[in-house]
């Protein structure tokens, strides 16, 4: 029997018993004949004849086949349309939830939520995987290197992507709940920073539509889903000698060495006194697995791009301090670069530490976007760092990241990105921006479910010395559900009365999250803030404290390894 036969049983919503008869009418026919009219016949046979006529093998393989279909369980062709609609009508994108689970295999029986999450995150997966590979397929289509240049952070930020979802689908991995809505969120993320590379650059309207895929909505329906779907992190331990528990005691003690130089894995110095004479060589040769791999630049000025993919986890990098180990770039969007690939500094694998450094971008104020320092590293810490720049100088592009007693100077935008990050008393600077305005940060977050924001804590925020005749903003809504939180920082007067300046209108001022917790100075004053929905004046502890190390981004549980001092409450 032919093989369309025997796939022809597995149809969903099809009788096998009906579609074995039809086969047996179709197939008749004697193999010898020669008319086209005769192989065509569908006079009536009998079941005995059939029988007597057909080869056996093939018989018995089609009529167990069919009989197993029978006699098996309806879920083996996939989740019922009631059991779809009644799960997908709880998230916030039901159509692309159906269309995706609609004649899917199986995932198991979905009882209860965490089964629907696990049945989410399965095709999720699949279909992050698609977009990847197509994605991966444009590069032909590229017409000019400024499609190419978008097109190739995309390739990086798919590829991250999937890695990040494969992390809370790996049964080999405990993933808690915070865990997963981060890197779900980092997932997200990354479809919208590719996005935002063709929409710089201004070449968007030929490439993006190739790349058109629904696997936004999925994340945010599985964000939806997973928030609050497992135990929090409330009663686990927060907090150990400053810093979030998940700092281990030996990276702790590092940070906060005299002589940490004296345990590095490898050294760069310029003079040729060292194991290499560049920062990227180093990173080239490091090794990373079981434990921390300390790379110490002695001081000097390192004009070079370095990147620390996401292969490499658990890198530290120790210079000899702020203004002595400095690291220095110029690309900018006005010079063809997008903001993501613009960066000085890049850092994606994880758990890593920066200490004692200088990272620069000198492209200058009327170059637009010109990033210093990029993070999507996840628990990585920067402790007495200095980043310098105009237009988005520190992007803190995803996951969870700790800034403690750093220096942060910029005009227009310049604490940007989509992490869950805390800056804890660090010096943020004001510089002289090209259109008298400057914005502090703007905040990145597109989904209500995402567990990220910006928290700054404990910091003084003022201008330059030559700063004049400027209106500065605290922050302004990159994104629909922006998230910043001021907590008793101190705010200079260069700060406008209004606190806040709107994105473009009436954009996101409902749906953002800005709130100010107990600041001091002159530009503290919140009796002319804005009148946004979104905003608020907090004036219960036990909100603001949803935004300290501890709560915001679970510090507790890694902070204290790697020695660095922080404030686990307010």
């Amino acid at each position: 029997m032919s093989n369309n036969s025997i796939s022809s049983c597995t149809y969903v919503g099809s009788t096998p018993v009906f579609r074995f008869i039809s086969i047996l009418y179709i197939n008749q026919t004697p193999l010898h004949a020669n008319s086209p009219q005769q192989k065509l016949s569908l006079k009536p046979l009998s079941f005995i004849s059939f029988f007597l006529n057909m080869p056996i093998f093939p018989f018995l393989v089609t009529l167990i086949s069919c009989l197993f279909l029978l006699i098996s369980p309806p879920e083996v062709f996939g989740y019922s349309i009631s059991e779809i609609r009644s799960w997908c009508s709880q998230t916030p994108h039901p159509e692309s939830c159906e269309s995706v689970l609609a004649g899917k295999p199986n995932y198991g029986p979905v009882t209860q939520k965490p089964d629907f999450i696990k049945a989410l995150v399965k095709v999720t997966l699949e279909r992050a995987a698609d977009a990847e590979s197509n994605t991966r397929g444009l590069g032909p289509k590229c017409r000019n290197n400024l499609e190419k240049a978008a097109w190739e952070d995309c390739l990086a930020l798919y590829e991250n992507m999937v890695w990040r979802i494969n992390m809370t689908a790996d049964p080999n991995r405990v993933c808690s709940q915070n865990e997963m809505q981060t890197w779900l969120s980092t997932a997200l993320t990354n479809l919208e920073t590719c996005k935002s590379g063709f929409e710089e650059l201004k070449v968007g309207g030929y490439m993006l539509p190739l790349m058109n895929n629904n696997v936004s909505n999925l994340i945010s329906n599985t964000l939806a889903m997973n928030k609050g779907g497992s135990p929090s992190l409330e009663n686990e331990p927060r907090y150990r000698k400053g810093f979030p528990n998940w700092v281990k005691s030996g990276d702790r003690k590092l940070l906060q060495s005299s002589n940490p130089g004296s345990q590095a894995n490898s050294v760069v110095a310029q003079d040729g006194s060292g194991n290499f004479k560049t920062i990227g060589a180093a990173v080239a040769a490091a090794k990373s697995g079981g434990g921390r791999y300390v790379i110490y630049v002695k001081a000097g000025i390192y004009n070079e791009y370095v990147q620390i993919g996401s292969g490499l986890k658990n890198i530290m990098i120790i210079g000899d301090g702020i203004g002595k180990t400095i690291i220095t770039g110029s690309k900018s969007v006005g010079g063809g670069s997008t903001s993501f690939n613009s960066a000085t500094f890049a850092v994606d694998g994880d758990g890593f530490m920066g200490r004692g450094i200088t990272i620069r971008n000198t492209a200058g104020p009327q170059n637009e976007q010109a990033v210093a320092l990029r993070s999507g590293s996840d628990l990585s810490v920067f402790y007495q760092c200095s980043f310098e720049g105009y237009q988005d100088t520190l992007y803190v592009l995803s996951n969870r990241q700790f800034y403690k007693q750093c220096d942060i100077y910029g005009t227009v935008d310049f604490i940007f990105g989509n992490a869950a990050v805390v800056l804890q008393n660090c010096n943020i600077y004001a510089r002289d921006p090209p259109n008298k305005t400057n914005t502090l940060t703007a905040q990145g977050r597109t989904d209500p479910n995402q567990n990220t924001g910006i928290s700054i804590h404990n910091c003084r925020v003022t201008g330059v010395s030559s700063l004049s005749g400027v209106k500065t903003f605290l922050g302004r809504p990159w994104k629909q559900y922006s998230r910043t939180v001021y907590l008793k920082t101190y705010l200079d007067g260069i700060v406008n009365p209004a606190g806040w300046m709107p994105w473009s209108g009436n954009f996101a001022l409902d749906t953002l999250y800005y709130g100010e917790y107990m600041n001091t100075g002159p530009g503290s004053s919140t009796a002319n803030r804005v009148n946004w929905k979104g905003y608020r004046v907090i004036t219960s502890a036990a909100e603001a404290g949803k935004f300290t190390v501890g709560s915001f981004i679970a510090g507790g549980s890694w902070l204290p390894a790697t020695g660095v001092a922080y404030t686990s409450g307010l």
